[in-house]
């Protein structure tokens, strides 16, 4: 009975071992969504620990015709777990800092903080490229004169599409 067991057990364990599947260590490329202002950014995801955990770190900026001037850096811990193949699925929390000058209202520059939550799936090609599509709510703290000023709401939802070189 003891043999059994523990070959049950082992067996087990070979499943979920050849079913799982690492993340690259590094992966470089754009985040193209439209959130807060910023559209696209560059994102930059970094493999931490051994259990197919990251951190992505996203910079994005916007000029427009020198009136409006927006930049946003974000940082994100994520979770990452396997479907089948290629395809995973993550979550992940964090948050990060902005800046928006306007030069057509009177206060004319901000910066706030936020605060931020992913949920997405990706999936890794056999070449190394990596494409994803998530949801990125924030929660933004502006000064409260700039938020009435120009009508922002603390609550900003982002959806994008991510492609990714991986090494």
């Amino acid at each position: 009975m003891k043999k059994l067991i523990l070959m049950a057990i082992f067996a087990l364990g070979a499943t979920v071992a050849t079913n799982a599947q690492t993340i690259s260590e590094n992966a470089l490329g754009l985040r193209l969504g439209g959130g807060n202002g910023t559209g696209a950014e560059i994102s930059y995801q970094r493999a931490v620990g051994g259990n197919n955990n990251r951190l992505e770190f996203d910079l994005g900026w916007r000029n427009d015709n020198n009136n409006y001037d927006a930049i946003k850096l974000a940082a994100l811990y994520q979770w990452v777990w396997n479907i089948e193949g290629g395809f995973n699925w993550y979550v992940g929390a964090g948050g990060g800092v902005g800046s928006v000058s306007d030069s057509r209202d009177v206060y004319d520059d901000n910066t706030f903080i936020f605060l931020a939550g992913d949920i997405g799936i990706e999936y890794n090609f056999d070449i190394p490229l990596l494409i994803s599509l998530d949801f990125r709510p924030e929660i933004g703290f502006y000064n409260d004169n700039y938020k009435n000023n120009r009508g922002l709401n603390d609550f900003s939802p982002d959806i994008a599409l991510g492609l990714r070189y991986q090494f």
